[in-house]
């Protein structure tokens, strides 16, 4: 675990901690089985994973990474550090519509035979 994070952490942190972002409680950096996630909200299981320069040349280990964490039931969402330094309102656009959808009800299951069933 790092003491310091990045500019674009620290920035992306400033806007959802707290529950301060449509009330989802983030944490920072916590461990999951060998992992550590950037940022993690358990109400919806989401992981939110600021990549810099370095992710570029890590591809297979980051895939590796995001289908354990997903095999525990979160969902991945990478930003890279240029967004959110230069683009933080669509960040935080993209990630309001993602929790939107994590969060909505599901259909409800329909009667085979119609609404008219008996």
């Amino acid at each position: 675990m790092r003491k310091e994070m990045t500019e674009p952490e620290t920035r992306l942190w400033l806007e959802v901690r707290a529950a301060r972002f449509r009330g989802i409680k983030f944490r920072r950096q916590k461990v999951i089985g060998n992992f550590i996630a950037d940022f993690v909200a358990n109400e919806p299981k989401l992981v939110l994973e600021v990549d810099g320069d370095t992710h570029a040349a890590q591809t297979s280990y980051d895939a590796r990474r995001t289908a354990f964490l997903e095999e525990q039931g979160y969902r991945v969402v990478r930003f890279t550090n240029s967004d959110v330094m230069a683009n933080m309102d669509g960040v935080l656009d993209r990630l309001g519509n993602i929790i939107h959808e994590m969060l909505r009800p599901p259909f409800p299951t329909l009667s085979p035979e119609g609404e008219r069933a008996i």
